[in-house]
């Protein structure tokens, strides 16, 4: 058994000098093709570093072309597509009555017409008055009689006394410019009694008077005055006929159809308010 002991100052293999370390010989390489007689020996530095193995991404399969898609043959007696029209071409001419018309509007509904009025009170006042009750009539459900104006104030008095048309609603006119007998005057009477309503009118002349009701119903003085100062029509056995709504030194009346309706009196106007028309 050798002697594991060394004697004292000898060097182990481990300690030896610094210049024996650098002057060793680099180690042989290990690999298998060192190791074959013959090969080439390629040198490498003092201390190689080992390179790190490059990771090589997978390449990507470029896309598979797509075959192309098999022409289909037309059927048999199928229509052939329109070729396209080439740019600038005209349009074809649309065939006549091809566009669609608007649905014709319907008829007018024929205009109500008045119909005759027949009744006892009718009857009575024919008998009394014969031809001077001109018309006696009814209108959408109203009921209503033109008298001669020579027996208006007449027919009125046995209205209220005989037939207790005891209320008048109101006095009104209309104005027909074209007529010979321009103006239609329209008393508005109602019985409590017999819960009836009815009109009665008469015509008249531009320069002629109406007869006067304030006798038979004191309301009737200021619906008198009104149709006085909108249409300019005397009413004789008025008590105070004067105007009512415009000023007393107004010229015209507005409710005429020959009345503009943006007409006034420009001379009032600058007098009493100081300005020129503004219309």
């Amino acid at each position: 058994m050798p002697d594991e002991t060394q004697p004292i100052g000898a060097s182990s293999p481990a300690e030896k000098p610094a210049d024996e370390k650098k002057a060793a010989p680099a180690t042989a390489s290990t690999s298998p093709a060192a190791e074959l007689p013959g090969a080439p020996t390629e040198p490498k530095p003092a201390n190689p570093e080992v390179p790190k193995p490059a990771v090589e991404k997978p390449a990507v399969a470029a896309p598979a072309a797509k075959p192309d898609a098999p022409a289909v043959a037309p059927a048999a007696g199928a229509a052939k597509p329109a070729a396209a029209a080439p740019a600038g071409a005209a349009k074809p001419a649309v065939a006549a009555g091809a566009a669609a018309k608007p649905p014709a509007a319907p008829p007018k509904p024929p205009a109500p017409k008045p119909d005759p009025w027949e009744s006892p009170l009718i009857e009575k006042l024919r008998e009394a008055y014969g031809s001077g009750l001109r018309e006696a009539s009814t209108y959408m459900k109203q009921n209503y009689m033109v008298v001669d104006k020579s027996i208006a104030s007449d027919v009125l008095r046995d209205l209220r006394d005989q037939e207790q048309f005891d209320y008048c609603v109101d006095v009104t006119a209309v104005h027909y410019p074209k007529r010979d007998e321009q103006f239609e005057v329209v008393w508005i009477l109602y019985s409590f009694a017999r819960n009836e309503r009815i009109r009665v009118k008469t015509q008249i002349k531009e320069s002629e008077p109406a007869p006067s009701a304030v006798s038979l119903w004191p309301t009737a003085n200021w619906l008198e005055r009104e149709v006085f100062d909108m249409f300019g029509i005397h009413f004789t056995g008025h008590p105070d006929l004067r105007r009512i709504l415009m000023p007393d030194e107004w010229k015209g009346h507005p409710l005429r159809k020959d009345y503009g309706l943006t007409q006034q009196d420009e001379q009032w106007v600058k007098i009493n308010l100081g300005i020129e028309s503004g219309q």
